[in-house]
């Protein structure tokens, strides 16, 4: 029976309270979803800054260690500062490189060092051109090398 607009049986649906929970779900829906979509951005622009800074350390390793093997080349005296901006390089590594990158690089190291304890080289065409074919002369091989596996792993477990 019908008593001023409600029902008189005991019965009464509140629809309201419903619709509020309905609310709360779609908001803690969205925030979730905004949150997710947030945290693959941050991952994203994380892995991109990771990437360039390996970029710009191993770039800037193969310049300097070019420089030292040719000074080492050249002269049977160490060039100082070459040699430790070279370890610096080497020691950033230490930090943030793979394994197999650090070893390449310190590898590129001893032989600089080395190369200062032999007599020097004058470099004629025909001494250039004998170190070029029998690869002495790219002892940055197997450090590119490391690199692009590094490169290629890290890629991988990111996508």
């Amino acid at each position: 029976m019908l008593r001023q607009g409600r029902r008189d049986d005991g019965f009464y649906f509140d629809f309201s309270s419903y619709s509020s929970y309905g609310a709360a779900a779609g908001g803690t829906a969205s925030f979730l979803g905004s949150w997710l979509v947030h945290q693959r951005q941050v991952r994203v622009q994380w892995f991109a800054q990771d990437k360039l800074r390996r970029q710009n350390l191993y770039k800037e390793f193969i310049e300097e260690a070019s420089k030292c093997y040719i000074d080492a080349l050249q002269h049977h005296q160490p060039d100082i500062l070459l040699l430790v901006v070279l370890y610096a390089k080497t020691s950033e590594m230490r930090v943030i490189s793979s394994p197999e990158v650090l070893a390449a690089a310190e590898r590129i190291v001893r032989r600089v060092v080395d190369a200062y304890c032999k007599p020097d080289i004058t470099f004629t065409d025909i001494e250039l051109k004998t170190l070029v074919e029998n690869g002495s002369f790219d002892i940055l091989r197997d450090f590119s090398d490391s690199c692009r596996s590094e490169f290629d792993s890290l890629r991988a477990q990111h996508f």
